[in-house]
């Protein structure tokens, strides 16, 4: 079941605000997000939604700006969450997603990541009270922006920041570790930047031994990569 807010309204042109779609099997969660953001004039919530499948079907039917979805919900209750953001760079590639968490896990991050990290966020449900940091997450993710909680990231790169700091890189290598962050295949790289294939090839190996990064079976070196990137801007 869903509950369909109806559109409230404004000084503001709905075009110039964020339009939210928000999914958690917890009504007190839903409303109290939903009361948080109705304070902030750059914020629509446009649905509240209790479950997997009336979510995915209201956004098929309007999609919005960006959905804010537990990580834990029917029918299920395990990683409903990454399965939504996973679809939805498939189906709806240019939506942004927030995955709301109980409990820290710098494995969920990396996963949410695998598929690309634009217009994706991960935060601590211990931080949604916090108006400014909840609008300024879904305001950036809106933009095709990347954000995790600086908790997870420290998590996940603390044991290599002195061992591989990021300034080991040459700035060529910086510029190819962004275009990693942002999801770009070799291929995608290599024509952006007026490389060949296996020059970036070789910059990407080389980034992945000077930053210490080994193959791991449940994070891709990609993914470490970005979340090492993604600490150095959060720090």
């Amino acid at each position: 079941m869903s509950d369909k807010l109806k559109s409230e309204s404004s000084t503001q042109p709905l075009k110039a605000r964020v339009r939210v779609m928000i999914a958690d099997d917890s009504f007190l969660i839903r409303e109290g997000l939903r009361q948080v953001l109705e304070m902030a004039p750059e914020v629509q919530v446009v649905g509240l939604y209790a479950d997997e499948p009336s979510l995915l079907e209201a956004v098929d039917a309007a999609a919005p700006d960006v959905v804010v979805t537990d990580i834990r919900m029917p029918p299920t209750q395990t990683d409903e969450g990454m399965r939504i953001a996973e679809r939805l760079r498939l189906s709806h590639p240019k939506l942004g997603v927030v995955v709301l968490s109980q409990h820290g896990s710098a494995q969920y991050a990396a996963q949410l990541l695998e598929m690309g990290a634009a217009a994706r966020g991960y935060l601590l449900k211990d931080r949604i009270h916090d108006l400014e940091h909840l609008v300024s997450t879904i305001t950036a993710v809106a933009r095709g922006e990347c954000r995790i909680d600086a908790r997870l990231v420290d998590e996940l790169v603390a044991r290599r920041r002195k061992s591989s700091p990021l300034e080991q890189l040459t700035p060529r290598q910086r510029e190819i570790l962004a275009d990693i962050a942002e999801g770009k295949s070799n291929l995608a790289m290599a024509q952006s930047r007026g490389l060949t294939q296996r020059a970036v090839e070789k910059h990407v190996s080389e980034i992945f031994g000077r930053l210490g990064l080994a193959n791991d079976e449940t994070v891709s070196r990609r993914v470490q990569a970005t979340l090492l990137y993604l600490a150095q801007r959060v720090t």
